[in-house]
C-alpha cells in the first residue's frame, strides 16, 4: 500500500514584542494585559498548544522578562526569540530564523494581541492551506467598514492576486470589504527565502511581513485566503476599549 500523505510539521511564531502605547501603562508589556484573569498572550499560546504545534516561538521585546517568566511558568515548552528593536512585523519573524533553521514544515504567524482567534478557525486555515497546496495562506475578514485595512484582491480562481493598503487603493479597490487580518500560514522554506529579500522601503524604516507576498507572486507561488466567519476573532487589542470588548466576548464564550 502507498504511504499515506504525511501532514507537514507545524511551527507557530507569535509576535509579542510591542509596547502598546495606547494601553496607557508603559510598565507593562501590551500582551500582558489581562482578560478574565489571564494575560491576553496566554490565549494565543494556548491556541498553539491546541493545534499540537511541534514548535512554539514567542517573539518578545518590550518588558520581555515579565512575559517570559509568566509564559515559561505556564507553558514550559515554549521557546523565545528576542526582538530588541521593534522594526516591524517582518523584522519580528526574522528573529526566529536561527531557531527554525532546521525546521521543515509550515509556519503559522499569530499576534499576541489577537486573543479571540478560535481553534476551529485556525484549523480551517490549516486545512484550506493544505487542501489548496498553497505556499502561503492569509486569514481574512469581511468588515462593514474596512477603512484603514489592507484589502484582499482575488483572482478569478479565488487565489490572492494582491494586498492593497488603504492609502494605495483605487476607488474600485476601496469598495472591497475583505481585509487582511495579519494572520498567515507559510511554507517555511519559502517564507525564509522571501524574508531575506525584504527592504525597509517606508517612512518608518520598518520591515513589513506583508511585503514578502510580493516575492511569492514574483515566483508565481500560490497564495490562498480563507475568510473567518466572525470578524471579532481577528480583532487586535490596541487600547483599553478594545480590551474591554474582548472581555465581553470571552464572557459570552464561557460555558453556563
Amino acid at each position: 500500500m502507498p504511504d499515506p500523505i504525511k501532514t507537514p510539521q507545524l511551527a507557530v511564531a507569535i509576535m509579542a514584542a510591542g509596547k502598546g502605547t495606547r494601553m496607557k501603562n508603559p510598565e507593562m508589556a501590551k500582551v500582558m494585559h489581562e482578560i478574565e484573569g489571564k494575560p491576553m498572550v496566554e490565549y494565543v499560546v494556548d491556541l498553539a498548544m491546541k493545534l499540537q504545534a511541534q514548535r512554539i516561538l514567542l517573539i518578545v521585546g518590550h518588558q520581555k522578562e515579565s512575559v517570559m517568566a509568566r509564559i515559561s511558568a505556564v507553558f514550559p515548552a515554549v521557546e523565545f526569540a528576542e526582538q530588541n528593536e521593534q522594526k516591524g512585523t517582518g523584522h519580528a519573524i526574522m528573529q526566529t530564523t536561527a531557531q527554525l533553521m532546521e525546521f521543515d514544515g509550515d509556519v503559522l504567524v499569530l499576534s499576541g494581541d489577537v486573543p479571540l482567534l478560535t481553534e476551529k478557525t485556525a484549523r480551517a486555515l490549516l486545512g484550506y492551506h493544505r487542501a489548496t497546496g498553497a505556499s502561503a495562506t492569509i486569514l481574512t475578514a469581511e468588515l462593514e467598514d474596512p477603512t484603514g485595512y489592507g484589502r484582499i484582491v482575488r483572482n478569478s480562481d479565488d487565489s490572492v492576486q494582491k494586498i492593497v493598503e488603504h492609502k494605495d487603493a483605487s476607488k474600485k479597490e476601496l469598495a472591497i470589504t475583505e481585509i487582511n487580518s495579519g494572520i498567515y500560514l507559510f511554507e517555511k522554506e519559502k517564507l525564509f527565502a522571501c524574508l531575506q529579500e525584504l527592504k525597509p522601503n517606508n517612512a518608518q524604516g520598518e520591515y513589513y511581513l506583508t511585503d514578502v507576498f510580493e516575492s511569492f507572486w514574483k515566483n508565481t507561488w500560490l497564495v490562498s485566503a480563507v475568510k473567518v466567519i466572525d470578524a471579532i476573532e481577528v480583532m487586535g487589542i490596541n487600547d483599553l476599549a478594545q480590551l474591554e470588548e474582548a472581555r465581553r466576548v470571552m464572557q459570552r464564550r464561557l460555558p453556563g
